[in-house]
């Protein structure tokens, strides 16, 4: 990927990866028939950000399908904390090809354990029923602050989990931090507009494989809300994940993420998410479960 195919919109006031390096992170060396490799960025989460990992697992996958079949879900499973030093091997099991459906199974290994398991189907275009939920009626993402600056202005400083990478998200509602100053402001939903803070190329699997990138972001967020909590103290950690993609979009325009949670318990907590483009159209739909394990000193 060269420079000149994925520029940033603004400097802002990230220190992180440029879409570029987001871009090279996603791009897998092949190392035999169905064996690819990926890296971690300098200066990412002190362990593999959960959809980095998935997100190049998708890539793995994808690199084994006709392009002519396009992904339409995905189930995850996250084993082990990666290691952001180390590269990781992941493994594709070309389960079936079928006349219509394409099935891949992925194991991301790093020190000869597996961290990450993926299974995802692919399916060829055909027509058929058409109908989907309305998207919410949001301000538009011109409208709003970016987290970034409304973290500045709260904090007084940028945290290190929302300057390390360029996607640009703009929260339609209250902050994690903000809801456990004021309780009042706990919510089951969780509306946040994003896009990938570059322009892209015309690849539908890339929007993909950033939007499943993307789709871990945000989504535990959901919980803390409901509870007027913040990152502090919580011990948090994506368990599973599954994305249903829908209709084609682009990453690089925006996309509101309408997030909410049905329920926690047992240290975990489930939310769930639709995607939507700024047309309202229903381009996919996300389930995740986290562990929430909140120190008993808190």
């Amino acid at each position: 990927m060269s420079d000149n195919q994925a520029g940033s919109r603004a400097e802002g006031d990230r220190s992180g990866q440029t879409v570029t390096e987001l871009l090279h992170t996603l791009d897998l060396e092949q190392i035999e028939v169905n064996i690819f490799r990926g890296s971690s960025p300098d200066g990412g989460p002190q362990r593999v950000f959960g959809g980095q990992v998935a997100g190049q697992a998708l890539v793995a996958a994808g690199r084994t399908v006709p392009s002519d079949r396009h992904v339409h879900s995905l189930h995850a499973y996250f084993i082990r904390p990666g290691d952001p030093a180390v590269p990781i091997v992941y493994e594709v099991d070309r389960v079936r090809d079928g006349r219509s459906f394409t099935t891949r199974r992925v194991s991301a290994i790093q020190h000869g354990k597996t961290i990450f398991t993926l299974s995802a189907s692919f399916h060829h275009t055909e027509s058929g029923l058409e109908h989907r939920v309305a998207m919410p009626e949001v301000p538009a993402p011109e409208e709003l602050p970016s987290i970034r600056e409304r973290l500045l202005d709260f904090l007084g400083r940028v945290p290190r989990f929302a300057s390390w990478h360029p996607i640009e998200m703009r929260p339609v509602g209250p902050l994690s931090y903000e809801v456990e100053r004021d309780p009042g402001l706990s919510t089951t939903r969780n509306l946040v507009w994003l896009r990938v803070d570059g322009e892209l190329p015309d690849d539908p699997m890339l929007h993909v494989c950033l939007m499943t990138y993307a789709s871990d972001m945000t989504l535990l967020d959901t919980v803390l809300l409901r509870h007027g909590r913040s990152f502090s103290g919580i011990s948090m950690a994506s368990l599973d994940h599954a994305i249903w993609f829908h209709r084609p979009f682009r990453v690089d325009e925006w996309l509101l993420y309408a997030q909410e949670t049905p329920t926690a318990s047992g240290a975990r907590g489930m939310a769930r998410g639709d995607v939507y483009t700024r047309s309202g159209e229903l381009v996919c739909s996300v389930v995740q479960e986290g562990l929430l394990r909140v120190d008993e000193a808190t």
